[in-house]
């Protein structure tokens, strides 16, 4: 319990008076950085929350959950009461040719009834027709920026199957109208895939209905790891991978540079709490006198040690509020707030081409604000230990000598 004489005279040691100058600086630097530590480590934290989950999201939304391949076997559709959809699909890589521009593609080709329910037509974002059968073919954004090219244009396509001829062997080649064009979100795949009939790709890359795969869409796409389990065991012998399996070596690199943005953003936590180390051994030199008239009075050694631990637990905990609500402030509006800069500036804080979306995400995560919070203030309690133990070794007779 905290008595009343230790609250008063924790307030008063944390009154501004003018020969407490050098003090001062030390406490409002100690507040600033703890503050700032604890603002920026909530900020990464969100933004790469919502890097993470904005990426599952495009992924998840572009991608099958899971696919079923077996080796020269015919798929058959399978019940599932966490499915909401299965299909059948086929891929290959292609080039397009359009004018003087050469561009590598991965074609993918699905039953045209089954490619009007993909997530990624359905979305507002796709303009034209969803027809998609003979030579039709449905494009990314960004790959009909770089072909220069729109809905109603006609394009070649190289396929790496071959066909004999009186010279030899030559690579098949077949014209392509575009139909409608698709945005995913995530600009690598707006302009390395695109989308034609099944049967027509089977005939262009000379596949046969073997070959075919099978795509497996679930309820819950996130507890992946359960589903693909269960279809290892539905087909022991043949290759089942989801698209956590698909984007594994980006997720992995998110996790490892999101502990140590922790790590290291911890690290301007702790160096502003030690700062209230100095602080506190100032203000015991400062109020050396007023510590030997507490005594004196009869107010104990614990008395005395817990007003100055209050005084540095005081500044680390209104410092990490303070902190927290400018981290998550920012994190709320840090969209908006990167627009401005990019406008004011004429700089590109977010480029598109290199961290794949268009937009700076951000997720703000309770536990995760709760962590850093009780981290902080942990680092504040035990930095304003020592200190505080330090008073009590004071002698009342020496402190009032010369008073």
């Amino acid at each position: 319990m905290i008595s009343q004489l230790e609250r008063e005279v924790t307030f008063r040691f944390l009154r501004t008076r003018k020969n407490d100058g050098f003090l001062n600086i030390i406490s409002i630097f100690s507040f600033i950085g703890i503050s700032l530590g604890v603002a920026v480590l909530i900020i990464v934290m969100s933004v790469m929350n919502g890097f993470r989950t904005e990426l599952i999201s495009k992924i998840v939304g572009f991608n099958a959950h899971a696919v079923v391949q077996t080796a020269n076997k015919p798929l058959e559709y399978i019940q599932d009461l966490n499915l909401t959809k299965n299909i059948v699909s086929n891929d290959g890589e292609a080039v397009i040719l359009n004018k003087n521009i050469t561009k590598g593609v991965f074609l993918k080709g699905y039953l045209e009834s089954d490619f009007i329910n993909l997530q990624i037509v359905k979305n507002k974002e796709f303009f034209g027709s969803q027809n998609l059968n003979d030579n039709n073919i449905s494009i990314g954004k960004e790959l009909s920026f770089k072909l220069n090219v729109d809905v109603g244009d006609t394009i070649t396509v190289m396929s790496p199957a071959g066909i004999q001829t009186l010279v030899g062997t030559l690579p098949k080649q077949e014209n392509f109208k575009i139909v409608s064009i698709f945005d995913s979100g995530l600009s690598d795949y707006n302009e390395n895939i695109a989308y034609i009939n099944l049967q027509t790709l089977e005939s262009f890359f000379n596949k046969n209905k073997e070959d075919r795969f099978l795509e497996l869409y679930f309820k819950d796409p996130k507890n992946i790891e359960i589903h693909k389990k269960n279809l290892t065991a539905l087909f022991p012998d043949g290759l089942v991978y989801t698209w956590s399996d698909m984007n594994k070596s980006l997720f992995s690199a998110l996790k490892v540079e999101r502990n140590v943005m922790f790590i290291i953003l911890s690290l301007i936590i702790i160096v502003a709490a030690f700062n209230i180390i100095s602080g506190l051994t100032i203000l015991v030199k400062n109020k050396t006198r007023d510590i030997g008239i507490l005594k004196s009075i009869g107010v104990s050694n614990k008395s005395i040690k817990k007003i100055f631990f209050l005084v540095g637990f005081f500044i680390g905990t209104s410092a990490t509020i303070f902190g927290v609500a400018v981290g998550t402030l920012f994190s709320i509006y840090v969209e908006n707030i990167r627009q401005f800069i990019s406008n004011l500036f004429g700089i590109s804080l977010f480029p598109e081409d290199i961290y794949i979306l268009n937009s700076m995400p951000s997720e703000i995560n309770i536990s995760s604000i709760i962590i850093i919070s009780l981290c902080s203030i942990f680092a504040t309690i035990l930095v304003s230990i020592y200190p505080a133990s330090k008073v009590s070794s004071l002698d009342t007779v020496k402190t009032l000598k010369y008073e």
